[in-house]
């Protein structure tokens, strides 16, 4: 079949996520035949490198033999089984891995099936935890401005993102947003540390304010990537987490995006030398293989809801897919990939490479920055370079650099004004300086420069 006739029956069918359908009307979706490697492939042979891993989860390449095989492996033995009751070896190893691997004293794992719901999960645990405790009068959230935790309920009420949450704004909890540390709008000489460290003091008043009431302050650590990649420096994380523990107050660290290598160590949180109470990981942990997620947290949290049953301290939440047998085998063959190809150590180079292939475009008249943090790197575009005036967002600057890209076999879908570099750790160096190329010249089309 062709690709026009995959398009029509999708469209008689298909509400696609986070698109106005209209869209489509003048730009066609692309069906996919297949995926090897850093490529998509149409149905007509073209072929698209992925930029973006597949919205960030894609970590060692589509079809890679050693997570096929694990899946292919475990479909033969153990497709699923409840996980309240009941346990299987996949889930134990997994789990037994994340306590190894993740920042001291997260020990142990609570399963669902997305990010959002990894969030969901952090959340009401920290909710309930205070109320188990005896402290009732904890139940709210400190976020930070221009952040974002996933589309259910509770995750958009603590992201700060108006385009994904102004219309359900009167169905949200209310969190107490902090200006965040986002350094694209340090002073012109401010080094990111220092702006990171000065704009701390707005969480430190936060703090002093509201901790009675407060149940957890939850962060995307370095890098808030629904948020246009804006990124901050390790400090903050230092800073906030003394502060947390002076307070009484849980830290929440959504590294659903950022860990598993993306910034640079295996989780953001070990730049800044950290533990949080929580831990809510997704996206790589299956080399964006299976929905799978994960909330990690300590003892003392654990041990607060450790009861006889008639206490109802319980914590009763469950998805019917928890520590899917699946996406647990899929998650320990990324982590083995991670361990024998010294992952993290080898993607320096590519960092490398992204930031040689792109240096030329912080020059640009319509680049307001060229940021970067480990495997992320983003070009935020903008209407007038030394003000950094954005461009009007109804004028799509950015979806024109999408068209650009698609049209020479680059994925590269925008954030607003802002496109970025997140691909899979087997691209090549030759690739990244392609996809530099692609990305500068449909800049340059979409600024008319």
């Amino acid at each position: 079949m062709s690709n026009q006739t995959y398009k029509q029956r999708d469209l008689n069918a298909v509400w696609h996520p986070c698109s106005q359908m209209k869209d489509h009307e003048q730009l066609p979706m692309i069906p996919i035949r297949r995926g090897q490697g850093v490529w998509l492939e149409d149905f007509e042979g073209n072929r698209y490198l992925d930029a973006i891993s597949s919205w960030w989860v894609n970590l060692f390449g589509h079809a890679n033999p050693r997570v096929n095989d694990a899946i292919k492996q475990q479909l033969d033995e153990l497709e699923h089984v409840m996980l309240a009751g009941f346990t299987h070896e996949p889930v134990i190893k997994l789990s037994e891995q994340l306590v190894a691997i993740t920042p001291a004293g997260l020990n142990r794992c609570f399963y669902a099936d997305n990010g959002s719901s990894a969030v969901e999960v952090a959340l009401k645990m920290s909710f309930h935890y205070w109320r188990n405790s005896g402290k009732e009068s904890k139940t709210r959230f400190i976020n930070l401005s221009n952040s974002y935790h996933g589309e259910t309920l509770g995750a958009l009420a603590v992201g700060d993102v108006a385009l994904y949450k102004e219309t359900y704004e009167p169905l949200l909890m209310q969190p107490i947003t902090v200006p965040g540390p986002d350094c694209y709008q340090r002073e012109a000489g401010e080094s990111c540390h220092a702006y990171s460290q000065r704009m701390y003091e707005h969480m430190e008043a936060a703090l002093n304010e509201h901790a009675e009431e407060v149940c957890a302050v939850i962060v995307e650590p370095l890098v808030q990537c629904a948020g246009n990649m804006r990124m901050y420096d390790p400090v903050y994380l230092k800073l906030l987490k003394d502060a947390c523990e002076r307070h009484g107050v849980h830290l929440i660290a959504d590294e659903i995006a950022v860990g598993f290598g993306r910034t640079g160590t295996m989780f953001a949180c070990e730049q800044a030398a950290i533990s949080p109470d929580f831990m809510c990981l997704s996206k790589g942990l299956t080399a964006g293989y299976l929905p799978l997620s994960v909330t990690l947290t300590t003892d003392n949290i654990y041990e607060c809801f450790y009861d006889d049953y008639t206490t109802q301290k319980a914590f009763l939440h469950s998805h019917s897919y928890t520590g899917n047998p699946l996406g647990c085998s899929a998650a320990l063959a990324t982590l083995k990939i991670f361990a024998e190809d010294n992952v993290i150590k080898q993607n320096k180079r590519l960092e490398e490479e992204m930031r040689t292939a792109t240096m030329h475009l912080r020059d640009h008249p319509h680049v307001g920055e060229v940021r970067q943090t480990g495997m992320i790197l983003a070009i935020e575009m903008v209407k007038e370079k030394y003000s950094k005036q954005a461009y009007p967002w109804e004028e799509r600057r950015g979806l024109q650099v999408y068209r650009h890209g698609l049209n020479n076999g680059a994925l590269l879908r925008p954030l607003g004004n802002v496109i970025y570099f997140m691909p899979p750790y087997v691209i090549t160096p030759q690739q990244i300086r392609s996809l530099a190329e692609i990305a500068t010249k449909g800049i340059d089309h979409a600024t008319d420069y």
